[in-house]
């Protein structure tokens, strides 16, 4: 009888000791596999051009140009921001152009970033530390502001990373068709008056950009130039757009039957205007932006 009772004696305390050591060794792996998500997290989180996990993306468009400051009215505008790096996130920005000078104040996504320089990290960690733009902290993010020399032109921008206490090489790009069109001197987009259109309707060729690319226009539109004012319809290749907004007024269309159609003000051509135009065709209407290109050089009187 002894000899039994202590036979499932050392039963239990095997199964004990398989039961401890299964758990052991299972918090050890658990611990283990959030230590390499942490690890794959924090590379993801901090990546640079040399060897990081996101390859940089190309800020400059085909067929830009450079746009200087002599070019802009004097002024403060809000404007768009291309970014290189998805981790160096611009929420929003303000140029301020000034006797011959352009300068931005950037609003950051957080709080990552202890100083920016306008160059590379490698001309950074050479430069005066008074060449480093500090942080301006507001509601819970940094905010810089930096010297532009030229919209719709790649700028390197280095940033310096409080966590990893080095620098990382961006490259920014100020867009120059997010700005109103009556933000551009005289003289550097076409106009009514600068191409000499007299009242009257014309033909005109009008390409689209933005958006996932599936939407389009016809691009033989009729133009209409009333008071000196000119006029385009814009007709659509479907019928879910239910407004468009050109220079902060919204427009309803004209005609829904077939294809979403707007007559909308061109207040320049030989110039990408940003519009942005509602669709329905998604679960919930949806605000998308586009540009449009109204070509000077197709305007045929009808």
């Amino acid at each position: 009888m002894k000899k039994i009772l202590l036979l499932c004696m050392m039963c239990v305390f095997a199964s004990m000791s398989v039961s401890c050591s299964e758990s052991t060794s299972s918090e050890t792996e658990s611990s283990a596999l959030v230590t390499e998500q942490e690890e794959v997290a924090e590379s993801e989180e901090n990546v640079d051009f040399q060897g990081g996990t996101v390859a940089p993306v190309e800020v400059v468009e085909e067929g830009m140009t450079p746009v200087y400051a002599d070019e802009i009215k004097d002024g403060i505008y809000p404007i768009e921001v291309n970014s290189s790096s998805s981790m160096f996130k611009i929420t929003a920005c303000e140029l301020t152009v000034k006797e011959g000078k352009m300068s931005a104040v950037m609003t950051m996504s957080g709080t990552g970033y202890r100083y920016l320089f306008m160059g590379t990290g490698a001309e950074a960690e050479t430069a005066d530390e008074s060449e480093y733009i500090d942080f301006v902290e507001d509601n819970g993010v940094h905010k810089f502001t930096v010297p532009v020399e030229a919209l719709d032109m790649g700028i390197d921008c280095t940033a310096f990373s409080d966590k990893k206490e080095k620098w990382y090489d961006r490259t920014i790009l100020f867009r120059a068709d997010s700005l109103p069109s009556d933000a551009f001197a005289d003289g550097t987009v076409n106009t009514v008056e600068s191409l000499g259109l007299t009242d009257g309707d014309y033909t005109i060729e009008v390409s689209l950009e933005g958006g996932s690319g599936k939407a389009s226009i016809l691009p033989h539109t009729q133009l209409t130039i009333a008071d000196g004012v000119a006029t385009a319809k814009i007709i659509w290749n479907s019928s879910n757009y239910d407004y468009m907004i050109v220079d902060s007024e919204k427009y309803l269309p004209i005609s829904e039957v077939e294809n979403s159609t707007f007559e909308i003000p061109v207040s320049s051509f030989d110039f990408k205007m940003p519009v942005s135009a509602d669709t329905t065709a998604m679960s919930t209407p949806h605000e998308i932006e586009y540009t449009l290109y109204f070509d000077s050089s197709t305007i045929v009187k009808l």
